[in-house]
C-alpha cells in the first residue's frame, strides 16, 4: 500500500548497500552521493538517475567526476580522496599503509575516502627520474611494473646510465628503478672483470709472401666505463679489431723465419700498438700472446724436409767426429804396444780370455807356454 502512495505521489526508494555508493541525479542535475541506507528520493517524469559504485574497486571512475568535483565541492571533499600532480611530479598512493597505485605527471585521479585509509606522497622527477631508494623495495614487490623502468646491475658490471640518450651517470650493483615519465631511460651494462679475447684462424701473408695462420689471445679490463661507453659502440669488438690489424701490420714486415725464431718479439710489438689504442677507450690490456702459427700444408711439409735434413747432416757429422775419436785411439794403442812388449802381452792374454769364454771346451797339450807360442807363430 506504501509503494503504491508512493509511486503515486513520483517517489521512489533506493537501497544503497555497506559496500556500496551512489551518485543520484535529477534532470540532469547533480542532487549528491547515496550512502549505505535506504533513501526516499522524488522520481516525477523518470528524470532520476542513479549511479552506483562499489567500494571494491576504490577509485571513482565516471563520466560525472570532474563535473561533480568543481559543481559540489563540499560533496567531493566529504567523500573523495583527490590525488593531482604537477608536470614535475609523481605520487605514490598508499591505502592502509599499502602502495596502492602510482599517479604519473599532470594526473589526476579520484578515490572513495570509505575505501581508505588514504594517505599521498609526492616525489620530484625534475631533476632525475631515478625512484628514490625506499620505494624500490616497495614497488618491486607489487605488481605496478607499468608505471616503471627496472635494471638489475650484477656484481663485478657497471651500469652506464643514458636518459634521453646523453650519458648521465655510473650504476653499481643492485636494482635500479626509473619512472615511466616520459624521459627515454636506458641502461648498458659493462662487464668490469678480467675478460679474455680470443683471435683465431687469421690468415696472414708475410714479407717472404709465406700465407700462414695465427691464433691471439689477449686479456683485459674495463677500468672507466664511461669511456668504454662514450668511445665505441662495442668495445669488445673494437678491441679485436685493433687486435687483428696491429698483429697483421707486426706480421706482414717480417719473413716466416724471423717469426718462427722468436714470436716473443712479434708479440711485443704488437702488443705495445694495441695497448696504447685501447688505454684511449678506458680499456686495460694485459698479457697478449701470440699463441699458434700454423703453416699451410705444402710449406709443412717442406719445412719438415729441411728440418730432416739438417738433422741428418748433424748426426753425419758426429758420426765422423766419432769415427775420426776410435781411429785415433787405436792408433795410440798400436803405438804403445810397440814400445812396451809386456802391455803387448797383456793385450794378448785379454784376447785369449775373451775367446775362452765363447769356447764350449778347450784342450791344452804342451801347457800354457806353448800355446802362447803357438798363437804368437799364428800372429807371426
Amino acid at each position: 500500500m506504501m509503494k503504491m502512495i508512493e509511486k503515486a505521489l513520483g517517489y521512489e526508494r533506493i537501497v544503497v548497500k555497506e559496500n556500496e555508493r551512489a551518485l543520484a541525479l535529477l534532470n540532469g542535475r547533480f542532487v549528491g552521493i547515496l550512502e549505505p541506507g535506504e533513501h526516499l528520493m522524488r522520481n516525477r517524469r523518470k528524470g532520476l538517475v542513479v549511479e552506483r559504485h562499489n567500494l571494491v574497486r576504490p577509485e571513482f571512475v565516471s563520466e560525472y567526476r570532474d563535473a561533480l568535483v568543481r559543481e559540489m565541492p563540499e560533496v567531493a571533499a566529504a567523500h573523495f580522496t583527490e590525488v593531482r600532480t604537477a608536470a614535475d611530479e609523481v605520487a605514490l598512493v598508499f591505502r592502509d599503509s599499502r602502495l596502492y597505485a602510482v599517479q604519473k605527471p599532470d594526473g589526476h585521479a579520484v578515490f572513495w575516502t570509505a575505501a581508505g585509509p588514504w594517505s599521498v606522497e609526492c616525489v620530484n622527477v625534475a631533476d632525475t627520474p631515478a625512484v628514490p631508494a625506499k620505494y624500490v623495495k616497495r614497488l618491486k614487490q607489487t605488481a605496478l611494473k607499468d608505471t616503471v623502468l627496472a635494471f638489475e646491475v650484477q656484481d663485478g658490471q657497471v651500469g652506464v646510465l643514458y636518459i634521453d640518450g646523453d650519458l648521465v651517470s655510473t650504476l653499481g650493483p643492485g636494482s635500479h628503478l626509473f619512472w615511466q615519465v616520459g624521459s627515454r631511460v636506458s641502461v648498458k651494462l659493462i662487464d668490469t672483470r678480467l675478460q679474455s679475447l680470443e683471435v683465431t684462424g687469421q690468415d696472414v701473408l708475410t714479407r717472404d709472401r709465406v700465407t700462414i695462420r695465427v691464433n691471439v689471445s689477449a686479456e683485459y679490463r674495463v677500468t672507466d666505463p664511461q669511456k668504454a661507453a662514450q668511445s665505441a659502440k662495442d668495445y669488445a669488438e673494437t678491441f679485436y679489431r685493433a687486435l687483428q690489424l696491429a698483429f697483421r701490420k707486426t706480421i706482414g714486415t717480417r719473413s716466416l723465419d724471423q717469426i718462427l725464431e722468436d714470436k716473443v718479439t712479434v708479440d711485443a710489438e704488437a702488443a705495445g700498438t694495441v695497448r696504447s689504442e685501447m688505454a684511449a677507450l678506458g680499456i686495460e690490456v694485459g698479457e697478449i700472446a701470440l699463441k699458434d702459427v700454423i703453416l699451410p700444408g705444402e710449406m709443412r711439409e717442406i719445412l719438415n724436409q729441411v728440418v730432416a735434413a739438417e738433422k741428418e747432416a748433424e748426426a753425419n757429422v758426429i758420426r765422423r767426429r766419432e769415427e775420426t775419436n776410435a781411429t785415433r785411439s787405436l792408433l795410440n794403442t798400436a803405438k804403445v804396444m810397440a814400445e812396451n812388449p809386456v802391455m803387448l802381452r797383456l793385450k794378448e792374454l785379454e784376447a785369449l780370455e775373451k775367446i775362452a769364454s765363447k769356447v764350449e771346451r778347450l784342450t791344452v797339450h804342451n801347457g800354457t807356454g806353448g800355446l802362447m807360442n803357438e798363437i804368437a807363430k799364428l800372429r807371426d
